[in-house]
């Protein structure tokens, strides 16, 4: 089962003196990071942003209902690194092949011949195309580009995809890494 929220974004360094922070949005649009309303964290705290510049917003906590401005450099930098999370219902339901990215987490991974091969634990995505982690029984954990080659089936709602796994090479270690060791 899916979460019922879905990462869009996440706070970062504090930027200048009057509490304002660089925001890094995963929307398609950075700007529709505020359009699908208030935000909230991992811990459930409630957020608005307005945004001041390219990436640097103005942050207030709702506090019963209230927002509360974060005017102070201290209190901004206490909120670097701060995931943002919007509810799933207020996000447009994905396109065909489209996914949101933590509904993969979790599903089972088959060859293409059906054979189990583990399960997403974590989608990684630093901007250049996410990757998959799989959890393996009895072997390390192997990351897989999320491409059509390597992942050429997403089924949701069986819960499971195809991966064609890359072959695996083992680099030995050199005789100064050795003698380290």
């Amino acid at each position: 089962m899916p979460d019922s929220r879905i990462q869009v974004g996440v706070i970062g360094r504090a930027h200048g003196v009057r509490g304002y922070v660089r925001v890094t949005s995963h929307t398609a649009d950075p700007a529709d990071l505020t359009a699908y309303g208030p935000l909230s964290d991992a811990a459930g705290q409630v957020y608005a942003l307005r945004w001041k510049s390219e990436g640097v917003a103005e942050i207030s906590r709702i506090v019963d209902g209230v927002p509360v401005k974060v005017t102070d450099r201290v209190v901004a930098e206490k909120l670097t690194n701060t995931k943002l999370f919007i509810d799933r219902a207020a996000l447009p339901p994905p396109d065909e092949d489209e996914y949101y990215l933590a509904d993969l987490i979790g599903l089972a991974v088959v060859d293409p011949n059906g054979a189990a091969l583990g399960s997403v634990s974590v989608v990684h995505d630093y901007g250049a195309g996410a990757s998959l982690e799989i959890v393996r029984a009895g072997a390390s954990p192997v990351l897989l580009p999320f491409t059509a080659a390597c992942v050429p089936t997403v089924d949701i709602a069986a819960g499971r995809l195809v991966a064609v796994l890359p072959d695996e090479i083992i680099v030995p270690q050199s005789d100064d890494e050795e003698e380290a060791a």
